[in-house]
């Protein structure tokens, strides 16, 4: 491991009260969760000391969004035992955000201090006017807030993102725009294979096809991504007058 690398996984080590902070839960809420496996165990540190990683962060995250959708812990362990034992966090915020998917929008009027116990950690005043300007929450009444429970989490880690406001939220622009596009086309393309059926058909054909559809977009456009940023990595572009190739061996 380089030195680099060492550096950025002990900045990652979390200590169990770190990370029940991170995830807006309890200590014991966490050693709970260990008890009945939905975390992995921590990595045993100097002193004998837990650390954690971002991996139990984000699974705390899933295990939560399922709770919020109501399922029981019982349920909650089936779901997570289907799961790869390798899943990156990356990949299970992608398992959160497919489980978000399932509910319809909700934004609660929340204090101040219920708005940092959701976000997991302390917010400035700058990070108060971030997420306002990404229109995650907005002020109400006093010292309350207005907050979409589905972008905050979302809204949090994108404040410890290196980049400026402006360009945050010209990228939020374009995913708008290409989402409502694609949500457009694939509902015209649906129209038509569920013309002849009656109301009832056609709802709950949308409850199934909800989450599989937000789970494949999430899957290209992750995939698309990783080829967009490698090919910018590497300082090379697809050649186009190459063949397509062949694959019919």
């Amino acid at each position: 491991m380089t030195t680099d690398a060492r550096s950025d996984a002990e900045e990652q080590a979390l200590t169990i009260d770190e990370l029940a902070a991170r995830a807006g839960v309890t200590v014991r809420t966490v050693r709970f969760y260990g008890s009945k496996g939905l975390l992995p165990p921590p990595e045993i540190g100097p002193r004998r000391v837990g650390r954690y990683g971002p991996g139990h962060v984000a699974r705390l995250a899933l295990i939560e969004e399922l709770q919020q959708q109501g399922m029981t812990l019982a349920a909650i362990e089936r779901y997570l035992r289907q799961l790869p034992p390798d899943l990156t966090p990356h990949d299970l915020a992608i398992h959160r955000a497919v489980v978000a998917s399932w509910a319809p929008d909700a934004v609660d009027t929340v204090s101040r201090r219920e708005l940092e116990r959701r976000a997991g950690r302390p917010l400035s005043a700058e990070d108060v006017e971030r997420l306002a300007a990404m229109n995650v929450i907005t002020e109400a009444d006093g010292d309350t807030f207005r907050a979409d429970s589905g972008l905050l989490r979302l809204g949090v880690q994108l404040l410890d993102v290196p980049l400026s406001q402006e360009v945050i939220l010209a990228a939020r622009k374009v995913l708008i725009e290409h989402s409502r596009a694609a949500a457009h086309e694939l509902s015209q393309l649906f129209r038509g294979e569920v013309a002849e059926r009656d109301a009832q058909d056609v709802r709950s054909l949308s409850a199934h096809m909800h989450p599989l559809v937000v789970q494949a977009l999430l899957t290209t456009f992750q995939r698309s991504l990783r080829e967009e940023l490698s090919e910018w990595v590497s300082g090379s572009a697809p050649d186009l007058s190459d063949p397509e190739p062949d694959v019919s061996r």
